[in-house]
């Protein structure tokens, strides 16, 4: 099935960082040390009601269009070989509002993988 990333959620894309994920494969018996292996990664950092919003997205593949054409992406919440990429918090930022009163900002630090979308030839 091909999911687009909906619309009104891809500005989280704006000021995503492309990452490498090491992640440790899993150990097999007889294999000895596990190995580690790369994946493409896009580091998000944003405010707790938007990762409320793209929450129901979690992991599903969605491509991507714009800056990010041709790759897809997964969210990253609760696999268990991503552990240390599950969402963290990203801090919090004091804000003013119009009227004078003070404010604090939740932030959260999210991962969602990154792969190369590949079309299939009609032959």
């Amino acid at each position: 099935m091909r999911r687009a990333w909906p619309e009104e959620l891809k500005t989280i894309f704006d000021n995503a960082e492309e990452v490498l994920l090491d992640i440790p494969e899993s150990e097999r018996e007889g294999a000895g040390s596990a190995a580690k292996t790369k994946r493409a990664a896009l580091r998000i950092r944003l405010t707790e009601e938007d990762y409320q919003r793209i929450w129901p997205l979690a992991e599903k593949r969605y491509r991507l269009d714009g800056k990010y054409a041709g790759k897809a992406v997964t969210l990253v919440v609760n696999n268990p070989h991503y552990h240390a990429w599950h969402p963290a918090d990203g801090g919090t930022e004091e804000a003013k509002a119009d009227s004078g009163v003070t404010y604090k900002i939740k932030y959260i630090i999210a991962h969602l993988l990154l792969d190369d979308v590949r079309e299939e030839a009609v032959a």
